[in-house]
Order: structure tokens, then sequence, then C-alpha cells
């Protein structure tokens, strides 16, 4: 037993490290990808040079492109991705459906709201309004999350216990509600609030500052630190929540710390770069399908996974149609719909086999 414990945790270890190495090239393609075209050698170089280990006279374009456009934009994806990745494993382990993903429990429909609703009365309450809104839209997007993942924990609780489907119907209601009110603030917006509010729904990570990384970078490394502390009570859960009970794990305690973790990452990453869909859903998909169920698997897993999607979808955005951007959350959908409709297919077609 003892052998084959040590195997899968070696299996596992192993795994892990072939995507992080995985990642770290991704992140070094992505920053040499662009309309400027950055050597390898010389972000290297570069690298080195700014950390005072090499003297080195770097190209001024190259410098200025590398640290104060494309590295911030690089590290503010990866956080993003990894935040969603985890997210979506983690609530996908604690309801036991495959199928979920972050934004079912309210938080992208409840920071949408919100932007929407600064974006068209806020105007008027701002004296210099392009400025004003473009520093107050995080914030308001992360409020409104946190409020809307707030009220879905309030109608899931009955009796003190957290009721998951009682819960997962609440996200429902307060996505619909939150559409409909969205709804009815467009009705008094005009074109160039409509546009603003559009692009944002539809993903953008080009606005990454090194200033914005170190408000949310604690934040969203806290999120994904501490879903990362829920291996074990995640795959007792999948036991059933009366076995999850009496293997010593508080059923309550684990419920309401995902919820709240999932909220904080998802509601920070919406607040960053606008809602982006499908990196929650397929990434811990595929580690499921690709790999196994395990979560102290699965979990990490996502946590490397979800920057790698992030990141390629990224520089497809990037790169497609330049020297145009592409709203990345259009790609995510591009690329991820089509895949998890094959996944989908494709394990159908092995439940059909294995029922034969």
């Amino acid at each position: 037993m003892n052998a084959s414990i040590t195997l899968r945790q070696q299996k596992t270890g192993t795994i892990v490290a072939v995507l992080a190495s995985i990642l770290v090239v991704v992140m070094l393609v992505a920053l040499s990808v662009g309309q400027v075209t950055i050597p390898l050698k010389e972000i290297v170089l570069i690298a080195l040079h700014k950390t005072g280990l090499v003297a080195y006279e770097p190209d001024v374009v190259f410098e200025t492109v590398l640290w104060n456009i494309r590295l911030p934009r690089i590290v503010m994806t990866v956080l993003i991705g990894a935040s969603l990745a985890v997210s979506g494993a983690a609530l996908q382990g604690l309801f036991r459906n495959p199928l979920v993903e972050p934004g079912l429990i309210g938080v992208s429909s409840g920071a949408a709201f919100a932007v929407v609703l600064l974006v068209v009365f806020g105007s008027t309450l701002i004296v210099n309004a392009g400025t004003g809104l473009s520093l107050l839209m995080p914030l308001a997007a992360f409020l409104g999350g946190l409020l809307a993942t707030t009220v879905v924990i309030k109608i899931g609780q009955q009796v003190g216990k957290t009721n998951i489907a009682v819960l997962i119907l609440g996200g429902v209601a307060i996505n619909a509600l939150a559409g409909a009110l969205m709804g009815l603030v467009i009705f008094y917006a005009d074109e160039n609030q409509l546009r603003m509010f559009t692009f944002w729904t539809l993903g953008d990570l080009g606005g990454a500052t090194w200033q914005k990384i170190l408000i949310a970078a604690p934040l969203l490394l806290l999120s994904c630190v501490g879903m990362l502390k829920f291996q074990f009570p995640l795959n007792a859960l999948a036991l059933g929540e009366a076995e999850a009970f009496h293997m010593g794990v508080d059923v309550e305690r684990v419920k309401k710390s995902i919820v709240f973790l999932g909220a904080l990452g998802v509601g920070v990453s919406v607040s960053l770069a606008g809602i982006i869909g499908f990196v929650g859903l397929v990434v811990p998909h595929l580690v499921r399908v690709v790999f196994r169920a395990d979560n102290r698997l699965v979990l990490p897993a996502s946590v490397l996974g979800g920057p790698v999607l992030l990141l390629a979808a990224d520089m497809l955005a990037r790169t497609l149609v330049a020297p145009s951007e592409l709203p990345i959350g259009v790609v995510t959908a591009l690329v991820g719909a089509p895949f998890f409709i094959f996944l989908l297919l494709k394990a159908n077609q092995r439940k059909e086999l294995n029922s034969r």
C-alpha cells in the first residue's frame, strides 16, 4: 500500500514538474512574440541586466516593450489563468459536477452589473470620466462580484448548513437578475458607454500595469494557495458529505471557504481583465481526462494549466489580427467551446463502448 502511494505521489510530482516546465516555455515564447519580436537571448540579457547580475546595454525599444508592456501583461495573465482554473477545479469538486464553472456562483454577473452601473451613471459624477472610470472599474467589479456571491451564500444556507443544490439555484437566479438589471441600465447608455462596456465584457488583458499587479497579486495568490489546501477535503467530499464528515472533514467550513476563495479569485480576475470564460471549465476537466480525477493532482495541475491556456489564447489575440487585437474572451470561447464539445463527445463514446 505504501509503495503504491509513493508511486502515485512520484507520478503526481512528475506531472506537475512537466506542466511547470511547459508554463516556463510558453511564458518565454509569449514574451518574445508580438508586434515587436524580441529574441530570447535579448530577454535573458535584459532580465539579468535588470537584476544587476550582468553589465549590459540593452536595446531601448526591446527593454521598454519587455519591461513596461509585455512582462506585466504576462504576469497578470499567469495570475488570472491560475486563479480561474483552480477556482473552477475546486468548485467542480465541491459541487461534484465537472460542468460547474466559477460564474455559476454569481461572481461574473455581479461584477458585470457593477461595471455597467458605473459606466452609465458614474460618468456624470466623475469630473475626469475617462481616467476616473478606468481606475474605479476594477474596484466596482470586485465589489459587485463579492456582493453577488455573498447573497448566493446566504440563499444557500438552511438551518446553519449550506445546501449545495439551493446554492446553485441561487446562483442561477442571481445571474438572471443581474442580466435583467444590466439590460435596464444599458437602456440608458449612450453609444460610447455601450461600446466601453461591451469591450470590457469581452475580456481585455492589455491594461496590465505593475501598479495593478502589486495590488491584485496578493489577493490572487491567497485564492490559489488557499484552494490548494483543500485537496484532501475535496477527495473526501467526492464520496459524499456524510462520509467526508466521518473522515474528519468540517464540511460546512470547507463549503464556505471554497466559495469565498473562488469569489475572491474570480472577482479580482474579472476586475482586472473583464469576463474571460471557459478557463475554469475546460482546464480542470482536461486534467481529469488526460491524467486522473484525484484533487491532489487536479488542483496543482489546474494552477499551472490555466496560465498555459490563457497565455496561448493571449498570443493568438495579439497576433491573429495585428496590429489590432482580439478580445481575449472571444479567443478563449472560440478555442474552448469546440474543444470542450469534443471532450464531451469522446466521453460519451467511451461510456457507450463500456456499456456494450
